[in-house]
């Protein structure tokens, strides 16, 4: 798999797909409504991208951006498998990955200059530590974590951040988020949790991960989320992903889609064998009536958007 996530002109998102998978997202495009496709780095760099434009019966148009607007790069081709060959080294990192594309530098003018945060030392203080709980967490995008630094101090009478300002803030913290995840090794225990619920979803128990803000809009939610057979499901809201990232465990919920006595327990016990089966230790008793804790746990989550 390569570590890259592709936006299509659809608005979906394929994350680590395989060359094979990227080679046909960029056979398909041309047609109506299906012309582009961004291709981001996991994690995610400011300003590192690469992308293809393409109509049928025309050039391709494949670009390529390396942090800044005096390494923005554009290249015409008639040949997709040159484009495909290229997307795909850029995606592993390879030497000479350009090959025999002719890339001129494109202008995009002076970049826009960010003025200083006008802020107290407190409510830089307060941002900031909100900002990087959101990091911990691990679901946030680069552009979900500038839009919750630009809403973070709105007041009615004053929005103290430009769009510009809570991006600057965010890339900063983001990357030192990417730098601190740098020295991790090896599988971390959101991974393995996220082992663990890919495998239950594959057996017919909905799986759902920082699914909604609380228990009440869970319970009511996660139905919608089901398909024709399953048998139950489990999940944590965001609520609880933050006590994990705090350090505290975390807690799933859990229930059967059949009233009959025994069925919420038996979903439970999936769980906690599923769980088990990744090294994750658990805490519960048995009793449908209780959340199941996943305890001790190492919230370390590796970005992703």
């Amino acid at each position: 798999m390569l570590d890259i996530n592709v936006r299509t002109e659809d608005g979906k998102q394929h994350v680590r797909v395989s060359a094979e998978e990227l080679a046909a997202l960029v056979r398909r495009i041309g047609g109506w409504d299906d012309h582009f496709l961004v291709v981001q780095r996991i994690p995610d760099l400011p300003d590192v991208f690469a992308q293809v434009w393409h109509k049928d019966g025309e050039e391709w148009t494949v670009e390529y951006r390396d942090g800044a607007a005096d390494r923005h790069f554009q290249a015409l081709t008639d040949s997709p498998e040159e484009v495909i060959a290229a997307l795909t080294g850029w995606s592993r990192g390879e030497d000479g990955w350009r090959g025999e594309l002719d890339w001129s530098l494109l202008d995009m003018g002076p970049a826009a200059e960010v003025p200083p945060l006008d802020l107290t030392d407190e409510e830089r203080g307060l941002l900031e530590s909100h900002v990087r709980e959101v990091l911990a967490a691990g679901y946030a995008s680069r552009a979900q974590l500038a839009e919750t630094a630009e809403e973070c101090l709105v007041t009615q009478d004053r929005r103290p951040l430009t769009r510009g300002q809570a991006e600057a803030l965010a890339d900063r913290l983001w990357m030192e988020r990417v730098a601190e995840q740098a020295a991790w090794r090896g599988e971390t225990d959101p991974e393995r949790l996220t082992r663990a619920f890919s495998a239950l979803d594959a057996a017919g128990i909905t799986a759902r991960e920082h699914f909604t803000c609380c228990r009440t809009c869970g319970d009511a939610e996660i139905g919608e989320e089901t398909a024709p057979g399953t048998r139950g499901f489990v999940y944590f809201h965001t609520q609880s992903t933050e006590s994990a990232a705090a350090g505290h465990g975390l807690t799933l919920l859990y229930g059967a889609f059949d009233d009959t006595e025994g069925a919420a327990a038996a979903v439970g016990r999936e769980v906690v064998a599923a769980l088990d089966a990744v090294g994750l230790r658990t805490d519960w008793d048995g009793d449908p009536r209780r959340v199941i804790s996943v305890t001790p746990l190492e919230w370390r989550r590796r970005l992703v958007g």
